[in-house]
């Protein structure tokens, strides 16, 4: 039987002294994690409110709003977000979302982009908030409204764009649709009545217009049908002295043709011009159009489509058969809803009018705009990441015949140099959108 032999290890002086060194190491950056967690920055960046001066007396009605496109995490490329780092991992995404959801204890709250339901809901329903949720077909994110206990839903109503009709005159679907493209986009609107008084309340609506920024038409044409839904869910249920509010993420500027026939300003030459240039009829409506890329994409900032170009691919021009709007029948679209108002665009500017001017930060500010028309002062950005930088989110309203609303304050938007970094950023904001939110007072 073969002896088991046994050795006695005596380590080197220089391994010694190498042990020892890791040990030393290990324990301070034991030390400086510890540091660092007592020195964290905030979960994310608060902002000001601003109050706005008010002459009338107490308001019928308060209501407190919020809309944030909240970057499904199913939509999150790090290579679209090279500056964001850790700040795409949800968990690091998550808390900072749920706490700045919180933080503005809104009474109403429209949110977009938003997958991950699950993880959410349940921190909206601790806080004492009920909610809708709605996806497009097929879509892995969806829209919410949210909204406190002071309210009970009589109703709520989903949207979808690509099957609505915009004209009445053919016999044939597809062009009694008007479509440029299928996009699964939706709108979500409920009915919110006030807990104790079942004959006032408001209705709100939020969408996620089609993100492609070349299908100018097809993103009016969407603007166009919301409006016309939210009117007529609110006449079908006999409530036209209930005020609307419409929220989201529009996927716009302010000086795009669907802001202007949106708040009841004329179309400019160029905005017709860019009305016209996008009216094509995309793949996904005429399976016979030659395709120009390997795939048409869906979603938002994926796939050959998000190119710097903004070109349209996989597409035709449109012929009339097509049943696409002229600029006059849009107008029409519009005209036949209501002139929406801007909580902010209204709100920065009786800031700016008041003489309080320096700490205003508006779109007007980097884009050249007539001060005739309206947009000019909503905020300057509303998505700021590495590659894109724009305004696209609003909270809209429409009064009712008998009562006006008024905005007696809201959130400042975030600096530019807060944002240089590109968002998200850990500490700034858990979205590549800025939230916004403001108050409204019913008269």
């Amino acid at each position: 039987m073969e002896t088991k032999r046994t050795f006695d290890y005596k380590p080197t002086p220089e391994q010694l002294a190498l042990s020892e060194e890791r040990r030393r190491q290990r324990e301070a950056k034991k030390l400086q994690n510890a540091q660092n967690h007592t020195h964290l920055p905030p979960v994310f960046l608060s902002r000001l409110w601003k109050s706005l001066p008010s002459t009338q007396t107490a308001p019928r009605s308060t209501i407190k709003v919020m809309s944030w496109n909240l970057l499904a995490q199913c939509l999150i490329r790090s290579n679209l977000f090279p500056t964001s780092s850790k700040a795409l991992k949800t968990a690091h995404r998550v808390p900072m979302i749920h706490a700045e959801i919180l933080s503005h204890s809104a009474d109403i709250m429209c949110m977009q982009a938003m997958d991950r339901l699950g993880q959410l809901s349940p921190v909206l329903e601790q806080a004492g908030y009920s909610s809708a949720y709605a996806t497009g077909p097929g879509k892995q994110h969806g829209c919410l409204i949210a909204y406190k206990k002071k309210y009970s839903r009589v109703d709520e109503l989903i949207i979808e764009y690509d099957k609505q009709e915009v004209r009445e005159e053919s016999s044939h679907p597809a062009t009694r649709i008007g479509s440029s493209r299928v996009t699964k986009s939706i709108g979500l609107m409920v009915a919110l009545a006030e807990a104790g008084a079942d004959s006032q309340g408001v209705i709100v609506a939020t969408t996620h217009l089609f993100w492609h920024p070349a299908f100018t038409y097809e993103r009016a044409r969407q603007a166009g049908i919301l409006i016309r839904e939210v009117l007529n869910f609110r006449q079908s249920m006999k409530l036209e002295h209930w005020p609307c509010i419409i929220a989201g993420d529009f996927n716009f500027a302010p000086d795009d043709p669907a802001y202007s026939l949106l708040v009841g300003d004329p179309l400019t030459e160029a905005q017709s011009q860019h009305l016209h240039m996008s009216r094509v009829i995309h793949v996904t409506i005429d399976p016979t159009v030659p395709p120009t890329t390997k795939k048409a994409d869906d979603e938002e900032g994926g796939g050959s489509e998000a190119d710097p170009d903004r070109v349209i691919n996989n597409s035709r021009v449109a012929t009339s058969s097509d049943g696409l709007l002229s600029d006059l029948e849009l107008t029409s679209l519009f005209i036949n809803g209501a002139r929406l108002r801007s909580a902010y665009d209204e709100g920065q500017r009786v800031q700016r009018d008041n003489g309080t001017p320096d700490d205003l930060n508006t779109f007007g500010d980097r884009i050249s705009q007539p001060s005739t028309r309206l947009g000019a002062h909503e905020p300057m950005w509303t998505s700021y990441t590495h590659y894109w930088k724009t305004t696209l989110d609003y909270i809209f309203f429409v009064d009712t015949p008998k009562h006006r609303i008024n905005i007696a304050g809201y959130l400042n938007p975030h600096r530019t140099t807060d944002m240089e970094a590109g968002l998200p950023q850990i500490g700034i904001c858990g979205s590549d959108h800025v939230s916004l939110c403001a108050e409204l007072h019913l008269s």
